[in-house]
């Protein structure tokens, strides 16, 4: 059932298997106080059984409405899908894997946006559900900033985990790019949403608790490193960059990729993204480049710098195999 009347947010929750944990973060999403909401669940492709458990789990849940896509929309797709139906001023994205800290969680983004009216979004601090650590697979920041995981900080992209959008900032920015369909979606709203003069924000003083097991490491596989390269590139034309000034980037992605034996997929993401044609290709204007300058590159050097790291990190680990 699609609400009526005014209310302050909406919480979005991407299914695909893992029933139980999707049942916990429905009831996570359910349990907030302090905040006016309704959660929006779109399933994209559960088994028979995953989704009858799912049905049954919300049954008589007045502020709950589940959507069957039938097949997978990817992350970009679906949010964008169910972000568009509802009309919360606030849209709260949380993975089916993750849990909010605290039934306060939601009333405290809500109440960083209104406090801000040019803050477009906010990323939430993400932690193991485990033990409460920082997730550093979840950790879509520049690495020098890492042990400021506790504070807030202006930044250029959220973690999808848990974040928060201003839906008149959505409005504008046009939500998700679907053909991203997953990695890289949500920067590539948060540089058409600073374009528009908009701020994006790190809070980690708002937590979300994501399901990892406490020893696990970032899993770079070849399907998630082949959307990782392909869009990364997508998004640098869409910005109006020419495939000569993203050899640097390319020649990097090309090293990581052999030195993680993933050197088929980064080939394919190379020539996957010279296929994808912009519809637009815009660069930021100068207040916008000026942002993404000081709260992100400042932070992390430049494509050559990286590069050279890769390449003197490569040599010492051909050393060390010697």
């Amino acid at each position: 059932m699609i609400p009526d009347g005014a209310y302050d947010a909406d919480i979005v929750i991407l299914s695909l298997e893992r029933t139980e944990e999707t049942i916990a973060a429905i009831a996570s999403a359910c349990a907030q106080t302090g905040v006016s909401c309704h959660v929006f669940v779109l399933d994209q492709g559960s088994c028979s059984a995953s989704l009858a458990r799912l049905t049954a789990a919300i049954t008589g849940m007045s502020n709950v409405s589940l959507l069957v896509s039938g097949s997978n929309l990817g992350v970009a797709g679906g949010r964008n899908l169910i972000s568009n139906l509802g009309h919360g001023r606030a849209i709260v994205g949380l993975d089916s894997d993750a849990e909010f800290a605290d039934q306060l969680t939601v009333a405290r983004m809500v109440a960083a946006l209104d406090a801000e009216p040019r803050l477009g979004a906010i990323g939430c601090r993400i932690v193991r559900f485990a033990d409460g650590r920082d997730d550093r697979s979840s950790w879509g920041y520049p690495a020098a900033l890492a042990a400021s995981a506790g504070m807030c900080f202006d930044t250029v992209t959220y973690v999808g985990a848990g974040h928060a959008i201003r839906r008149e900032a959505w409005r504008q920015a046009g939500g998700y790019d679907a053909r991203l369909f997953f990695c890289w979606e949500e920067y590539d709203f948060c540089l058409r949403a600073i374009a528009r003069g908009w701020q994006i924000r790190y809070r980690g003083d708002i937590v979300v608790r994501h399901k990892v097991s406490p020893g696990q490491r970032v899993g770079w596989g070849g399907d998630r490193w082949f959307y990782h390269v392909r869009n990364r590139l997508y998004i640098e034309r869409k910005l109006g960059r020419s495939w000569l000034s993203l050899t640097p980037r390319i020649a990097g992605y090309l090293l990581k990729g052999m030195r993680n034996e993933l050197a088929g997929p980064t080939i394919r993401g190379v020539r996957a993204a010279l296929t994808m044609v912009p519809e637009t290709t815009k660069g930021l204007p100068i207040a916008g480049r000026t942002y993404c300058m000081r709260n992100d590159s400042a932070h992390r050097g430049g494509v050559r710098r990286r590069l050279m790291r890769d390449v003197f990190s490569r040599l010492a680990a051909e050393s060390a195999r010697r």
